[in-house]
């Protein structure tokens, strides 16, 4: 486990498919906290290919852990299982090309950096892939009349006008009524 506890995050479940699409909500969700928006469809595909498997081969049952940890320069997303036998990489030119199964670990490979498996003692086995990390893009703070926008000298944009509105309650009703008005520029 990683030093800080807000740069992972695991999730046990049974791998079935109604469970499939909350898992994909969580882990999006947490990518959007951590600030990596532009990771999402990639993780949520491949832990969706990752559960699938789960689902579909598991023995002797279905419980799983989705675990993902953010480290400097990657995301790693792991499914650890309680099925030892490891998963048989299918060659994508050997599969069918209408068929709907065989070709999830394929797809991994395609979206990741890296993925593995690794056996998880004599009782379970786990399976990852990563994705490089992005750095997150600074969004820059609204400007308002007490807190000015920074800019650098090349920047001179044309002033802005912003109003300000004042709510008051009058005979128990909202009225809004202009505060004061000033030029931000």
């Amino acid at each position: 486990m990683m030093s800080h506890p807000s740069r992972h995050c695991a999730v046990e479940l049974q791998a079935l498919p109604s469970r499939i699409g909350q898992v994909r909500r969580i882990l999006s969700a947490q990518l959007r906290y951590w600030h990596l928006e532009p990771l999402i469809d990639r993780a949520a595909l491949g832990v969706t290919e990752l559960l699938t498997n789960v689902h579909r081969h598991a023995e002797p049952d279905k419980i799983c852990t989705v675990e993902i940890e953010l480290s400097l320069d990657h995301l790693m997303v792991s499914v650890r299982d309680h099925d030892p036998r490891l998963p048989v990489v299918e060659d994508i030119g050997d599969v069918a090309p209408l068929a709907t199964c065989g070709r999830g670990l394929a797809m991994v490979a395609a979206v990741s950096e890296s993925w593995g498996v690794r056996p998880d003692g004599d009782s379970g086995k786990v399976v990852w892939f990563t994705l490089p990390a992005v750095a997150p893009v600074a969004v820059p703070a609204l400007a308002t009349p007490d807190r000015p926008a920074r800019r650098t000298p090349a920047e001179k944009p044309a002033p802005l006008f912003v109003a300000e509105v004042e709510h008051t309650v009058d005979a128990g009703r909202r009225t809004n009524a202009p505060a004061r008005s000033a030029v931000v520029g």
